[in-house]
């Protein structure tokens, strides 16, 4: 049983104000594992208050101070890989085979943030005028608890390859996983109050982040609901906004497809990181005159993958976050199948020989029409959905009729009609014939799915304010 009793404002970890604590479960077998004393409005204000005192200075550090900085992060986030790893199978359950690039993945964003500084400009010329690049000042970052670490982390990166000074948010969800990074982050040795770390609820420290007047920046990443909220007041004080949100991210297998290729990678991208990801392909859009062929793929497929003990390296499903994200994921398999949707693998329950731990079966619908629920809501689990279409024109129109537009895959060994179809689906990242992350491409959504870029230098411009500076030079 852990006890985590401190967060992390001015270089030290102190005692918090607020004095609730929140249980940390294991999701796979529902114990407690430990327990975490939440910040409250009192711990975001002393936060915010180090965050803005070490500004001025910090946001007069070189280029190269910054880069320094960034690989001694680095390096520290590397040397508490396996600890971090353990954490994130036990308290958040990723199956180890997902769980160790999640790990490795909070530290190689900091390198992918100093690489991409090297050869950014700050300075630069728009006709007669000077342009330069200024950082906006205090960044209030709130992330989730899908992938606690690498949020924390790329956030964090951006932030201070810009100059900004950071207050982070974090999920109290992922406290163990929280400690882990702070610790390590610490020990690089960076001045005080350049980043500050406040675990508390949404409502409170999240809320008063986004209200206070001396943070100029709010990055977000969560559900679309909550990105709602944050912008309405953030507006109070015009800060400026970066929301990644939700997602009901398309497949379009083309009538093409090598199915032997297709099927797989289809089920990759939609039970991803268990299902609990924004970028999940959840619905699959296949050509009508090769549904039936296709629902046997799946069904044959689906059958080979393992949903249970995340330790076991044959494990590709783990279990859902909570009992909250469990119920909620059983309440849509109840909607599907009540609006007449088509079993094809899966259903409602858990796993068979699965008796505890917030397992869900990997689920697949077919007979879905566009207009179902659970082709229109973000479910966040492993549940996915066949939509037939007629034609390539119609893939297309089914692809972009949603609220969303975070990102969409294309399945075809022709790669120009491929990209042809890429051209027109409305997603802020279209991933052809690959489920491959690429950090220097901007990633952020289209539509309800978010504000704003992160990742490489539209990442960096998310946390910057040109000032132009007109005269004689």
């Amino acid at each position: 049983m852990q006890i985590i009793d401190k967060i992390y404002i001015d270089g030290a970890f102190v005692t918090p104000h607020g004095e609730e604590y929140f249980d940390l479960f294991n999701p796979a077998t529902e114990a407690v594992i430990g327990r975490v004393r939440l910040a409250d409005a009192a711990d975001a204000d002393a936060a915010i208050a180090a965050a803005k005192r070490a500004f001025p200075a910090f946001s007069r550090a070189t280029k190269a101070q910054r880069i320094e900085m960034l690989m001694a992060l680095h390096e520290a986030v590397v040397a508490r890989e396996d600890a971090l790893f353990d954490a994130i199978v036990e308290e958040y359950g990723a199956p180890v085979s997902r769980g160790r690039w999640m790990a490795q993945h909070a530290s190689s964003v900091l390198s992918d943030a100093a690489k991409t500084l090297e050869n950014y400009a700050f300075t630069r010329r728009a006709g007669t005028a000077e342009v330069t690049m200024q950082p906006l000042g205090v960044a209030g970052l709130i992330t989730p608890w899908n992938s606690d670490a690498g949020f924390i982390c790329g956030k964090l990166a951006a932030a201070l390859a810009t100059g900004c000074t950071a207050v982070i948010k974090p999920s109290e969800m992922s406290a163990i996983q929280t400690r882990i990074v702070a610790e390590a982050l610490h020990s690089a040795g960076l001045p005080a109050g350049l980043f500050n770390i406040v675990t508390g609820r949404g409502d409170i420290v999240g809320a008063r982040i986004a209200e206070h007047p001396d943070v100029a920046k709010i990055s977000f990443t969560g559900s679309t609901a909550v990105g709602k909220t944050i912008l309405r007041t953030a507006a109070e004080t015009l800060k400026r906004v970066t929301l990644e949100l939700g997602g009901k991210s398309p497949v379009v297998v083309l009538d093409d497809a090598n199915f032997d290729e297709a099927v797989p990678l289809a089920l990759q991208a939609g039970f991803m990181n268990s299902g609990q990801a924004c970028i999940a392909g959840t619905r699959i859009l296949v050509p009508q005159s090769r549904l039936v062929e296709f629902e046997a793929s799946v069904e044959k497929a689906v059958a080979q993958i393992q949903a249970g003990d995340p330790r076991d390296t044959h494990t590709s499903v783990g279990p859902m976050v909570s009992q909250k994200q469990w119920e909620r994921v059983q309440r849509y398999i109840g909607i599907g199948i009540d609006e007449g949707a088509r079993l094809i693998a899966g259903g409602a329950g858990r796993p068979d020989g699965i008796d505890s731990g917030w397992f869900v079966r990997p689920t697949v619908f077919s007979g879905v029409t566009n207009d179902m629920t659970i082709a229109r809501e973000e479910i966040f689990g492993p549940v996915l959905s066949i939509i037939a279409y007629r034609d390539t024109e119609h893939a297309i129109e089914i692809a972009n009729d949603t609220p969303y537009g975070l990102q969409a895959y294309v399945l075809s060994p022709d790669i120009e009609r491929a990209r042809r179809v890429a051209a027109q689906i409305e997603a802020g990242r279209v991933l052809v014939n690959t489920l491959t992350h690429e950090p220097a491409a901007p990633f952020g959504g289209f539509k309800q799915s978010g504000i704003g870029r992160e990742y490489g230098t539209f990442g960096i411009e998310a946390f910057l304010e040109p000032k132009s500076t007109l005269g004689v030079f």
